[in-house]
């Protein structure tokens, strides 16, 4: 089947992005796996093509906005459900090394089966919660770049997330329209887990009405060893 990838294209120029023929066709076969394996499972709510070009592919790739992925060695996607924004920046950027958190085993199956049909290598998925992975040596601040989709309070994600960034490096959080009140009630929360926020990237999806922002939090110094708090806390009683 023909598909028109003119918008594809067109968002990632805008963001200086270069696909060559073989990412281009990765995003087709990635689409095609995703609509298939939707039918099954609970993995999107958005299906049409054109529009997960835009909700999905360019709003995952919109962190070039925030961050020069170019300098990032080591990324991390907290609660990515269907692979985003992990798979997205994966196939564009192929440099990065990738590991994929998310809580459903059927999801990390899917993706796991996804990194195979696309022959995407240098990345892992993990089928976990991020409060047990974040006490785990191997990933606890060993990451440049940590990036979260997920809809939780600002306070609660850099619990779950701030914990894998390592000094100097940062996390940014995905949003939807204006969030400087839930940037500016989370201020405290980031500072006590040793973190900073640097920016608030507004933008809006091409094609659409919808407006999106990162929050850019930069990760200034080591966080405490008793967080993340025990699973469920964070969500629950998020840090004020």
């Amino acid at each position: 089947m023909a598909y028109d990838l003119s918008v594809l294209d067109q968002g990632c120029q805008e963001m200086g992005i270069v696909l060559d023929g073989e990412q281009r066709q990765q995003f087709v076969d990635f689409y095609e796996y995703l609509v298939e394996k939707n039918k099954v499972m609970n993995l999107t709510g958005i299906t049409e093509f054109q529009e997960v070009l835009v909700k999905h592919f360019l709003d995952s790739l919109a962190c070039v906005k925030a961050v020069d992925i170019k300098k990032v060695k080591r990324m991390m996607d907290v609660g990515t459900g269907a692979g985003f924004p992990g798979v997205p920046l994966k196939i564009a950027f192929p440099h990065l090394e990738a590991c994929l958190l998310d809580s459903l085993k059927k999801r990390v199956n899917f993706l796991e089966e996804t990194f195979d049909l696309l022959k995407l290598t240098d990345i892992t998925a993990v089928h976990g919660r991020a409060e047990e992975y974040a006490k785990n040596k191997a990933y606890r601040e060993s990451f440049d770049l940590c990036v979260s989709r997920a809809v939780s309070n600002l306070a609660t994600l850099s619990e779950y997330c701030l914990p894998y960034v390592k000094v100097g490096g940062s996390f940014i959080s995905y949003k939807s329209g204006t969030v400087q009140e839930e940037a500016e009630k989370a201020e405290k929360a980031v500072k006590i887990l040793g973190g900073k926020i640097r920016d608030v990237v507004y933008f809006s999806l091409p094609d659409s009405e919808i407006q999106r922002s990162l929050v850019v939090i930069e990760k200034v110094k080591s966080t405490s060893g008793k967080y993340p708090r025990k699973a469920g806390t964070p969500l629950k009683e998020p840090l004020v």
